[in-house]
């Protein structure tokens, strides 16, 4: 058992819908030593890759993000939900339903900040159904980059997102991969 499948162990709350509450230590209130241990992690599986950006979604995403960049070395770019006044120009755009939320954003990324040049580490919280994985996709497609991997935290393995990604042909690494979740238990089995 690694590090992030004991911490979900120890503090994640299943709850009806298959729903996995971390947010005492992950996507709410953050613990920025586990950050690390994760983003060590994934500089091991992706090291080696010429990565240019890491790229995530508003918002849960944005902190794994920062402190894997930190160790690329690299900037993050994240797609917004929202347009705001200092939002000007040309932006890659894509429809992302959510899971959690039950709704669909339409999230962009400012065209000045990916361009075709770039090779893109895409960083997430967790990967259930696929579908912002496959919206952020489709943004790097349009700027005509690269997705040179793909790094999620917790990988719902019960739905079929990460089915869809892998078949795709993409690198996908997630460090924690739920096979299992009982509410009434409160029971994890992780993937072996």
């Amino acid at each position: 058992m690694n590090f992030l499948e004991e911490r979900i162990l120890k503090d994640g709350i299943v709850r009806e819908g298959n729903v996995l509450k971390v947010d005492s230590f992950l996507n709410h209130q953050i613990d920025i030593s586990l950050l690390e241990q994760m983003g060590a992690e994934f500089k091991k599986r992706f090291d080696g890759e010429k990565i240019t950006k890491i790229l995530t979604i508003e918002a849960s995403g944005i902190g794994i993000a920062c402190i894997v960049a930190r160790y690329f070395g690299v900037p993050v770019l994240f797609a917004k939900k929202t347009q705001s006044v200092n939002i000007d120009g040309d932006k890659y755009c894509a429809d992302v339903e959510s899971f959690t939320h039950k709704c669909t954003n339409h999230v962009f990324v400012s065209k000045k900040y990916l361009s075709s040049s770039d090779k893109v580490l895409i960083i997430d919280d967790f990967l259930a159904r696929g579908s912002a994985l496959l919206g952020l996709t489709e943004i790097v497609k349009q700027a005509g980059a690269q997705v040179v991997g793909i790094g999620i935290a917790i990988e719902k393995g019960f739905q079929e997102g990460g089915e869809i990604i892998r078949k795709k042909g993409f690198h996908l690494e997630s460090l924690a991969i739920v096979d299992s979740m009982n509410a009434e238990t409160g029971t994890i089995e992780f993937r072996k």
